[in-house]
């Protein structure tokens, strides 16, 4: 055994200690589940060059905001990282590292509080995803921590109410034995008033139409919040495709000011208190003739930004999110089935006022950045799920002449590490 002091939290969920080796050279230690300043008794699990792995086995000296995980499956399940620190020290641990994390890579020190944004800490997910093992040794769950084993998981205190109802309806018939080996995952999906959910089944081989229609007669007769699944297929390291659907293959979300039809498939915020909020973030008081939306996805930002500028370009490559900005766009908005990066090589005729980006959790990347800087827009709203690639992106914007206007944490992912940002940046 080894006693550690933890420093600090780090992006991934890990605490960061130092060890002094024989050498005398101090090494880095990531433990999870710890938290700032406490002391502990640890079992080295994993040497690597210039950095060590290791696992709580005893703490020492608890910090004052540890508390008792919500969830029976805590630490055994790779979903969650937070759930032994007070809801207001997660989110003071996500402002010290996306601070940090501007800091060391971006080279900005923002001299202001980040504006932090939250709401129900528990419940709030509207999608979930899960793992299946179908035949007689029925299972669903999420992947053990630090593993690709299957963990049973018959409650989800992060997911809504209604996925975790519709979990419940799923073990009752997969104890049966009737659910096959190749249903290999299933994602939930539930409307903003969590009282309609649709399920997509991912499959692992070929399959039974046959049985695909059992389950799902035998699901939406449990309950009839279930509107529809689709069974989709498809090799390693390929799109899946849609096959088979019962009832409906898509989903009515509805915000404040818009509603959006999402199909099987599609992505959307996963929060289902604080997309309203992302929105208003992204979008009030946002004016003028032209605005680009990049990665638009089914058109989150798009619609709010249709009312207040006269016209709004909405770029997404992904055919199912491309198919759903097509049918919830205005006419002011002109949709483009590209990526960002193909778009912006393409001859733009009138300099946006205003660009968002939303991209995925690898940034928007050197090219579209530089792309971005040609395009002198006022103004520009980044949208971020990672603080290293938007702390990489933000350097080559400021560097282009852009100024930080504004940071705000929303935290869409209590319990995890995951750290959702909306910068404002302006000419």
């Amino acid at each position: 055994m080894t006693t550690l002091k933890i420093e600090k939290m780090i992006y991934g969920g890990d605490g960061l200690a130092r060890l002094t080796e024989d050498t005398g050279r101090s090494k880095a230690v990531f433990v999870p589940f710890v938290l700032p300043g406490e002391e502990i008794e640890a079992k080295i699990v994993e040497h690597g060059r210039g950095f060590s792995r290791a696992a709580a086995e005893k703490i020492i000296t608890p910090s004052a905001q540890r508390v008792g995980p919500k969830c029976p499956y805590f630490q055994r399940c790779g979903g969650c990282h937070y759930q032994h620190a007070a809801y207001e020290k997660q989110l003071e641990i996500k402002n010290q590292i996306l601070r940090e994390t501007f800091l060391r890579t971006a080279k900005f020190d923002w001299p202001d509080d980040i504006t932090t944004y939250s709401a129900e800490a528990w419940n709030y997910r509207n999608r979930t995803r899960m793992k299946v093992r179908g035949g007689k040794n029925f299972a669903i769950g999420y992947y053990r921590f630090a593993s690709h084993d299957l963990l049973s998981v018959e409650q989800c205190p992060i997911s809504s109410p209604l996925i975790n109802r519709t979990l419940e309806a799923i073990w009752n018939i997969g104890r049966s034995g009737v659910v096959p080996p190749w249903l290999a995952e299933i994602e939930f999906f539930a409307n903003s008033q969590d009282d309609q959910v649709m399920l997509e089944f991912y499959l692992s081989g070929e399959a039974d139409l046959v049985a695909l229609d059992k389950i799902a007669r035998q699901l939406r007769a449990a309950d009839s919040a279930i509107i529809g699944i689709t069974a989709f297929a498809g090799r390693a390291n390929q799109p899946a495709k849609k096959i088979w659907t019962d009832g409906s293959a898509e989903l009515v979300y509805r915000t404040r000011n818009d509603s959006y039809r999402v199909r099987a498939g599609s992505f959307f915020q996963t929060n289902r208190h604080l997309t309203e909020k992302l929105v208003e973030l992204v979008s009030a008081a946002q004016t003028g003739g032209f605005a680009l939306d990049l990665y638009a996805g089914t058109g989150l930002f798009s619609l709010p930004l249709a009312r207040t500028f006269k016209r709004v370009s909405a770029v997404e490559a992904a055919p199912d999110s491309y198919a759903d900005l097509r049918t919830n766009a205005p006419a002011n908005v002109e949709c483009r089935r590209a990526t960002t990066e193909d778009f912006l090589k393409g001859k733009i005729e009138i300099n946006p006022d205003l660009i968002v980006a939303d991209p995925p959790r690898a940034g928007v990347g050197e090219k579209v950045t530089r792309d971005l800087i040609k395009l002198a827009a006022k103004s520009v709203v980044y949208v971020s799920c990672d603080p290293a690639t938007l702390a990489r992106d933000l350097r080559e914007l400021i560097l282009g002449g852009y100024k930080v206007k504004s940071i705000a944490l929303i935290d869409l992912f209590p319990q995890t590490f995951h750290i959702e940002t909306v910068v404002h940046l302006a000419l």
